[in-house]
């Protein structure tokens, strides 16, 4: 039974999940932002727009880039990292997110999903493109950035599947499209009626198959979610109408989990963050998550079979043991392509081995098919041990080799250094930044943006990321800039 709360300050009545989401989306402001949630929100973003300028180096970048060319309106909005053409906002969010997640660099939550690259793409792009007069700020942005992520952390907590890794559809493609949806209409200030409505439109936009993971498809989830989600704010700022219980009902939201279970959010009175409460987990190379806890359990193990040459005795080597959770999709013996490699426990393991890390140069069809790392991926298997769930917040790894003299060396990683439980240092994050976006960018973009995103709540018109996004170097923007 839905509890009764107060409305209008006189009038009580019960309320849906879905008119409690739509009202919350619509009331929270920046008063309810803490330092912690500031701080951790700048650093998803820093790291989003880095990977997603990293990203446009890449294939399937390249690819909807040809097709969302088609498309030309007055309207338009930045394409990172290109100065030479711009594209309609809804085709400028489907890139960006693209870009995001072409690598599958970005960042990871848990319960698992990709919360930034569905929903800062689509802010960027409609803050081009609202009137000169609707200027938004820094704190706009990360305000309405906030509200996306939030959605999306509490649409996961709406089902006890959701804790495990994923097997049926991509979470991204359905929390993170209603997540652009509430940070679109956030950043609009929509009304609690089409805050409501355009989460209704965008649950009509959700959901992509798992089968399609490890190939050129997958980044497609997130530039969807993206765009789909803006679409959906502007259908519904225009007054369509959906289903008022979209969030309550099986048939809603509800179709992806068996186990769903909506419930209400805090009061705005004393509103609690998801992100407060933890930290979200930020890559060092370009790979599922789950890859981590193999790579820094590998590297770990590595001392021990090292020759003067830094080299590892392949011949030596009899059997690779790797005991992770039981992940279909990440179970690849002999990946084929940088998409698959991406993907497998097994190739991480021998990689971390051969090299000692994996870095964004492991993918390269040269790294893949080399002799020696097919070697080791045939002596290597998995094990699932019963205790290892597949869940991002306790999964572990242990890696065993076993030589042929019988010696055995065997490390653990029970959380990588990158996870929300061992997040990246502020140095650690901005090398990362540096590298992935000084490959597109020029230095002094690449520093405007540093600069403009440590500072963000204080930017008095978040233009000045799109311009340095594009490549912008004029001391001129950095004027428009309101620094301590």
């Amino acid at each position: 039974m839905n509890p009764v709360i107060p409305r209008h300050g006189f009038l009580k009545r019960p309320w849906t999940v879905t008119e409690n989401v739509a009202n919350v989306i619509h009331g929270l402001n920046a008063s309810h932002l803490t330092d912690l949630v500031i701080q951790r929100s700048k650093r998803m973003i820093l790291d989003t727009l880095g990977v997603g300028l990293l990203g446009t180096s890449t294939e399937v970048f390249h690819k909807v880039i040809q097709y969302s060319k088609i498309y030309r309106s007055d309207a338009s909005s930045t394409v990172w990292g290109h100065s030479d053409f711009r594209l309609p906002p809804l085709y400028a969010a489907f890139v960006n997110g693209v870009a995001v997640h072409s690598m599958d660099f970005d960042d990871t939550w848990h319960p698992a999903t990709h919360p930034s690259g569905a929903v800062l793409p689509a802010l960027l792009a409609l803050s081009e493109v609202l009137p000169q007069k609707q200027k938004f700020s820094g704190l706009d942005l990360l305000l309405a950035f906030n509200v996306g992520i939030e959605v999306q952390g509490r649409l996961m907590r709406f089902s006890n599947e959701a804790s495990y890794v994923p097997k049926r559809f991509h979470p991204p493609s359905v929390v993170g499209t209603i997540g652009s949806a509430a940070a679109t209409a956030k950043l609009l200030a929509l009304d609690q009626f089409k805050c409501k409505a355009a989460l209704a439109v965008a649950a009509s936009y959700a959901g992509a198959p798992m089968a399609n993971a490890a190939t050129q498809t997958k980044p497609l989830h997130i530039g969807n979610a993206a765009r789909h989600g803006l679409e959906a704010t502007c259908l519904a700022s225009l007054g369509l109408q959906g289903n008022k219980q979209i969030l309550d009902m099986e048939s809603g939201l509800g179709a992806f989990y068996t186990d769903y279970a909506p419930r209400f959010l805090p009061t705005l009175q004393s509103y609690s963050w998801l992100l407060d409460q933890q930290d979200v987990a930020i890559k060092r190379f370009p790979a599922h998550l789950g890859t981590h806890w193999v790579a820094d359990a590998v590297s770990s193990l590595r001392r021990y079979l090292v020759e003067s040459d830094d080299s590892v005795p392949i011949s030596r080597i009899k059997r690779i043991v790797v005991k992770v959770p039981d992940v279909r999709y990440v179970n690849r013996p002999f990946p084929n392509s940088e998409h698959e490699a991406r993907h497998s426990f097994q190739f991480a393991a021998c990689t971390a081995l051969l090299d000692g890390s994996i870095s964004i140069q492991s993918f390269r069809d040269q790294n893949i098919s080399r002799p020696a790392l097919k070697e080791l991926l045939s002596k290597t298997k998995l094990e699932h041990p019963a205790d290892n769930k597949p869940s991002f917040d306790n999964l572990y790894c242990e890696v065993n080799v076993t030589l042929q003299d019988g010696k055995v060396f065997s490390e653990r990683c029970d959380t990588f250094y990158g996870h929300w439980r061992k997040p990246l240092s502020t140095e650690d994050l901005k090398k990362k930044f540096h590298s992935n976006a000084s490959s597109v960018l020029s230095v002094e973009a690449t520093e405007g943006i540093i600069e403009t995103v440590d500072n963000l709540e204080k930017v008095e018109d978040c233009f000045v990321l799109s311009a340095f996004l594009k490549g912008t170097q004029s001391t001129k923007v950095l004027s428009k800039m309101c620094l301590p």
